[in-house]
């Protein structure tokens, strides 16, 4: 009997023990029958291309990307998919050679979590994202393929917001402010892509943009009733829910494109859903 090869991927980021790529990749690809191995790679500050280099010289056949890094490594790639193109980051790359090519699937991660397993429509909804990093860019383009009546990008820095909606001039109904100028406006959807869910801080922004029955959604994960959530339920809102299946969708993206086979995801999902409680 000939052992079959084993492909090897991984996930970089910083930090990155918390991640939880490898259990899912992992349990994608015994229930594939696909030969790979998949771990965590911690990239010093400042040192992406080179930890990328080291892991690519080994014989690494891709990774996904985590923060800080996104847009490290669209810089770092040589083609670029539109939907990365759109995003001006990446989460997923792929190495073929001398050729390394960027993927984004964070948005598409997202919507499929948002309508198909969590039955949260977006067309016709007002919808507001709270953060403009490498996650808000990702998430604008499949976001705005739903057709919201609306779509604001609220950031502490506003110019950073105008930056991520600017290759969106077309769309209507697209805008951006500062965290302190949503002023009573309310909205159906709130998507937090803010790092206030990962370092604990509290979200800087009021109980007034959740609308009656309107749809709370932290895109960290694991992490119970973050500082976000905890506001969106002080305003009544019995919607709620983390990025855990953001997570398992993307993965499942990512997977599909490197191996060529789509997992189901509803078992690591299962598997990686935590309680929505305060810790």
């Amino acid at each position: 009997m000939v052992d079959r090869i084993v492909d090897n991927y991984a996930v970089v980021g910083n930090p990155i023990a918390q991640s939880k790529s490898p259990l899912i990749h992992t349990a994608f690809a015994a229930a594939t029958s696909q030969p790979l191995s998949y771990e965590r790679i911690e990239a010093p500050l400042g040192e992406f291309a080179a930890t990328v280099d080291a892991f690519r010289e080994a014989g690494g056949r891709g990774i996904n990307i985590t923060a800080p890094f996104k847009l490290d490594a669209f810089a770092y790639a040589t083609e670029r998919s539109e939907r990365a193109q759109q995003a001006g980051a990446a989460n997923a790359l792929k190495f073929e050679g001398d050729r390394v090519i960027a993927e984004n699937f964070d948005g598409i991660g997202l919507v499929r979590d948002l309508v198909h397993n969590l039955a949260c429509p977006i067309n016709g909804k007002r919808v507001l994202i709270v953060g403009a990093g490498g996650a808000t860019r990702g998430a604008l383009a499949p976001l705005l393929g739903e057709s919201p009546a609306r779509l604001v990008v609220a950031n502490r820095t506003v110019q950073t917001a105008l930056d991520v909606i600017a290759p969106y001039a077309a769309f209507s109904g697209v805008f951006a402010c500062g965290l302190n100028d949503l002023g009573t406006e309310s909205f159906d959807v709130v998507l937090n892509a803010s790092s206030a869910g990962l370092n604990g801080q509290q979200t800087a922004i009021s109980a007034n943009v959740f609308a009656a029955n309107s749809f709370a959604y932290d895109l960290t994960y694991g992490k119970g009733l973050t500082s976000f959530l905890q506001l969106a339920k002080a305003a009544g809102v019995t919607r709620l829910a983390d990025g855990v299946g953001m997570l398992a969708e993307q993965a499942a993206e990512a997977f599909l494109w490197w191996r060529g086979v789509r997992p189901d995801t509803r078992a690591v999902i299962e598997r990686l859903t935590v309680r929505l409680v305060v810790r």
